[in-house]
């Protein structure tokens, strides 16, 4: 994937005419350094430099760039074609969920142990908190034994494909940052996202489709915007495109008032025809990825309305995932995902709001409120599940759901006086899970401590958890990369080791 040459800048005078838009392509990422650096040499290696560019970008360049969005085939043996990741916005509290403390139920109401705060930060706690036993009842499930609370009785059901992560932790306790980690593997907006590389490195299997559809429900976008699922400094032709289950599936897609189809196409081709002639001029990789985006947009107009028509579903099939056609739900976001991929898109990302249980309210009580709003997560996700399943599909397709940190296993500062018990934000142990596209079921990987409050084995880094779903997809993280402004980028930085543990 490393695609860029590094060259020296050619003297114009040297070429009259125009360079090829390949060997163009190579020289955007030509930095200052590169060209003072070899500034200096003679003649002839400058111009062997510049052969050398030219067969660099030759390989690599003008193969992607006149198809951003065609098939690709990972450089190594896949376990997964497709992703569903279930982004739970705000972060679940794990501690009634997935994670069972006996202990920290003991001592609930005690004050907290002082090492465990000293030289922590929280971001709505201070002083000496009161520890918080779970409310919730748990009790082992399937084949496996995964503990699970009775806030997520479907979970029960298909806890032999779940994979639970006790052991995750992050860098980030402020949700925007968090958020962007998890999915850009950095804490600032300008990275490419999760979705965004995976498009990048294996393209889609529809062409009449988007390669990355992301859906949200609750109203309300991520805590990390767009960037959450934007293609920072990769072609925007990677970055996610956002569908509604509700009204036109795509905003601005449909043909102006007084254009028809034909006009549409005779339009299309007259725009396409003058930047054909900006990107043969210049050879800009936007200019190709606008004429892509203009034709992939043409071919949705028919596709995408006739895929999120969930009206198309038999009856039994919706009221297992308790969607109804017309609205916004999550439930509907679910059955959507199963019928995107079905249709061969490579990565569907779904954001769900309001799981920040901060005990502010009675909506964010980790008793009925959590019982509230788990009934609108744990039936789709099970029917989501079981139906992959059913239609052969969740071997190939790998489902991640968590969200951006944990909660903390003592009581929220600013609600502990209270009758509402709510958690804070918490990076140093949580939960997520997994299942299907190459991970083991019926498992629980990594332990926290007694008390919940930190890693006691197999710690898994959110950059770990990135480095093993592009195992799954067939690729090393580490080669995976794209150069921008003189070095080659990843999504996992500088850090990363798959999980082996959980793979199957």
């Amino acid at each position: 994937m490393r695609s860029r040459a590094e060259g020296v800048l050619p003297n114009a005078a040297e070429s009259p005419t125009a360079p090829p838009p390949a060997r163009l392509e190579a020289l955007q990422a030509v930095t200052r350094r590169h060209f003072l650096r070899g500034s200096g040499l003679a003649l002839g290696a400058l111009a062997l430099e510049s052969f050398r560019g030219r067969e660099v970008a030759a390989a690599s360049g003008p193969a992607r760039s006149a198809d951003p969005l065609a098939p690709r085939r990972p450089p190594r043996a896949a376990r997964a074609k497709h992703v569903i990741y279930l982004h739970l916005t705000g972060s679940p509290p794990h501690l009634d969920l997935f994670d069972y403390k006996p202990e920290l139920v003991r001592r609930d109401g005690q004050d907290c142990p002082d090492q465990y705060l000293k030289g922590k930060r929280f971001a709505f706690t201070s002083g000496t908190p009161k520890l918080l036993g779970t409310r919730r009842s748990f009790a082992p499930h399937g084949r496996g034994g995964v503990w699970l609370s009775d806030a997520v009785p479907r979970l029960h059901e298909v806890a032999d494909e779940l994979c639970v992560i006790r052991s995750m932790t992050t860098d980030q306790f402020n949700h925007a940052p968090a958020e962007l980690l998890v999915y850009t593997g950095s804490p600032r907006p300008g990275r490419p996202s999760l979705g965004a590389w995976v498009t990048y490195g294996l393209g889609t299997e529809n062409e009449n489709l988007p390669g990355f559809v992301v859906l949200i429900s609750s109203g309300v976008q991520p805590n990390g915007g767009k960037s959450s699922f934007g293609s920072g400094f990769l072609p925007s032709v990677y970055q996610g495109v956002q569908c509604r289950s509700k009204g036109d599936p795509v905003l601005y897609v449909s043909d102006p008032a007084g254009m028809d189809r034909a006009m549409r196409r005779l339009s299309l081709d007259t725009i396409r025809d003058l930047n054909q002639v900006q990107a043969d001029e210049l050879g800009h990789p936007e200019t190709a990825t606008r004429i892509a985006q203009y034709e992939l947009a043409f071919r949705m107009q028919a596709a995408v309305p006739e895929v999120m028509d969930i009206s198309r579903e038999p009856r039994p099939v919706l009221e297992a995932y308790g969607a109804q056609p017309g609205g916004g739900s999550f439930a509907n976001n679910c059955l959507l995902a199963r019928r995107l991929v079905e249709q061969g898109v490579r990565y569907v990302q779904l954001f769900d709001w309001g799981w920040d249980f901060h005990g502010t309210g009675p909506a964010e009580d980790i008793r009925d409120g959590l019982t509230a709003k788990c009934a609108t997560m744990d039936r789709p996700v099970a029917a989501l599940i079981k139906d992959l399943k059913a239609r052969g599909l969740l071997d190939e397709t790998l489902i991640v759901c968590g969200g951006e940190f944990g909660r903390t296993p003592f009581r929220e500062g600013r609600t502990a006086g209270g009758s509402i018990l709510g958690r804070d934000h918490f990076p140093d142990c949580f939960s997520m899970w997994l299942a299907g596209g190459g991970v083991r079921g019926g498992l629980m990987h990594g332990e926290s401590n007694d008390l919940g409050f930190t890693v006691a084995r197999d710690e898994v880094h959110v950059h770990d958890l990135q480095a093993t779903v592009l195992h799954l997809l067939g690729f090393d993280h580490e080669r995976l990369t794209y150069r921008f402004q003189g070095r080659d980028f990843r999504l996992t930085d500088v850090h990363g080791s798959v999980v082996k543990g959980i793979l199957a």
